[in-house]
């Protein structure tokens, strides 16, 4: 079939080799046995030996993918982060970051995916190690946040990057994330289930709404909110109307 030669064709993306798939599998295997080590032996009780085992590896090969225990244990929130920021990459060139941010985490409908996640910043809160790791994580999407939108802005020759604004705006979604994440442990501690799950989705939908109104303080005496209406389902307006010279259509 002819490629389109129109210019706002976006090319199609080339399927994995089976190098890619293998390698992504082997991945896959370490992040889930060192979470299920996590889970049964504790933070600090297991050894890249102990994850290459279950996982069904060599020691070697388990450091031509992560650097330390710490690594791979923080490879599951990278997994969501990246799974987000793919969602992310797939909106409009011409829409708003932020707007952007938001329906990157609503199209994770489905609660049981932050649940990897979830069981993991529950797991890692009493050691200050993987809490670290886990801040290194959320940093690191950061950057790939900043860098997402320079690609947006290759596709959207008319936008103008600010430097500062796009900075400022990547660190805050990242921090309305982690501020999600504390208080919903704050209020369901290690409980996983799906009622839990859902209030964390809620709780991040919730947080980009509250950056996207200019963190107008939520009323009181209001009715609780609802996926449909949230503060994040009424925030496009004035995110879109902000003054943000990098994103102008």
């Amino acid at each position: 079939m002819p490629t389109s030669t129109s210019p706002d064709a976006v090319p199609s993306a080339v399927p994995p080799s089976r190098r890619e798939l293998n390698k992504a599998a082997t991945r896959q295997a370490i992040s889930d046995s060192t979470l299920e080590l996590l889970r049964s032996q504790g933070p600090g009780n297991f050894t890249v030996e102990d994850i290459a085992e279950s996982a069904g590896i060599s020691r070697r090969t388990f450091f031509n993918y992560f650097s330390s225990t710490e690594a791979a244990i923080a490879s599951v929130t990278h997994g969501f982060l990246d799974t987000a920021l793919e969602q992310f990459r797939l909106r409009p060139a011409d829409e708003p970051i932020l707007e952007s941010a938001r329906a990157a985490l609503v199209e994770l409908a489905d609660p049981m995916t932050v649940a990897p996640m979830a069981e993991l910043f529950s797991l890692t809160q009493a050691s200050p190690l993987l809490a670290r790791s886990e801040l290194e994580a959320w940093d690191h999407c950061t950057e790939q946040i900043i860098a997402a939108a320079r690609e947006r802005a290759a596709q959207n020759p008319a936008a103008e990057m600010d430097e500062l604004y796009l900075r400022a705006l990547a660190g805050s979604v990242i921090s309305c994330g982690k501020a999600a994440m504390e208080v919903w442990f704050s209020r369901c501690g290690t409980d996983l289930s799906a009622e839990s799950l859902s209030i964390l989705r809620q709780l991040l939908i919730d947080s980009m709404g509250l950056l996207g109104s200019g963190f107008a303080a939520p009323s009181r005496n209001g009715p609780s909110t609802t996926l449909q209406d949230s503060p994040s389902s009424r925030f496009q307006a004035s995110a879109s109307s902000a003054p943000h010279s990098s994103e102008r259509s």
